[in-house]
């Protein structure tokens, strides 16, 4: 008795099922498209469809642009060393000198003057003008023979004349001036040795003589004065 009240419960169920999947399969495509379009408008509100166009669309890269860094200048050449070229000078041989041939001066004469026949006439002859006198000559300074010294002649005797054992007298003639000092100096008796001679004369220039008085006047006069160079 209880299978057989249980056999009908069992088939009626399972038709049941086998309507609702049939209707399942008729409904699910629409049910699909309904929630596809409820997603779609819901992501449109919710702005997720923009960051789902952000995620899909690709990013932007930046390019920059670096300029390429000058190029290193060359570095300037080493200077380039000239060589000096010595000049060597050139010689210019000195101009031969002509000889001018020398012309002995020439004396012209004039043609005489032709002679008048007319007589000359005399010159009339006026009063003669007194001779003019000549200036008098200054009289030449006369010569002593003793002569007093400030500073008396100191001779040097020369090294050369010594060493060729040279010796003798010198005669000078001294013109003293009025201030006693020596004016002139001439040789008038050698000692025969140039050297001795130029060595007196040089000491009697540097002495000092004592003026000569005449009439309460000093006058120049000549003097004769010995310079003797002997060796020891």
């Amino acid at each position: 008795m209880t299978y057989s009240r249980t056999a009908p419960s069992l088939s009626v169920n399972d038709a049941g099922l086998r309507q609702l999947k049939a209707r399942g399969r008729r409904f699910a495509p629409m049910a699909a498209i309904v929630v596809g379009h409820a997603l779609l408008f819901y992501a449109i509100n919710s702005g997720m469809m923009s960051k789902i166009a952000v995620a899909v669309m690709p990013k932007v890269v930046t390019v920059t642009f670096v300029a390429s860094p000058e190029p290193l200048k060359p570095a300037p050449p080493p200077p380039k060393t000239v060589p000096v070229v010595k000049l060597t000078p050139t010689y210019i041989p000195p101009m031969p000198q002509l000889a001018t041939p020398q012309v002995e001066p020439t004396i012209t004469v004039a043609p005489p003057s032709p002679r008048t026949n007319q007589p000359a006439t005399p010159a009339v002859a006026g009063p003669a003008a007194p001779p003019t006198p000549a200036p008098a000559a200054p009289a030449a300074p006369k010569t002593i023979t003793g002569v007093e010294y400030i500073r008396a002649p100191q001779p040097v005797y020369p090294s050369m004349a010594r060493r060729m054992g040279e010796s003798g007298i010198v005669m000078l003639r001294v013109l003293i001036g009025e201030k006693g000092q020596a004016e002139q100096v001439t040789i008038q008796k050698s000692s025969g040795s140039e050297k001795l001679d130029e060595a007196g004369r040089q000491a009697v220039l540097r002495a000092l003589y004592k003026p000569y008085i005449e009439d309460g006047k000093a006058i120049p006069v000549y003097a004769l004065v010995p310079i003797n160079f002997q060796l020891g």
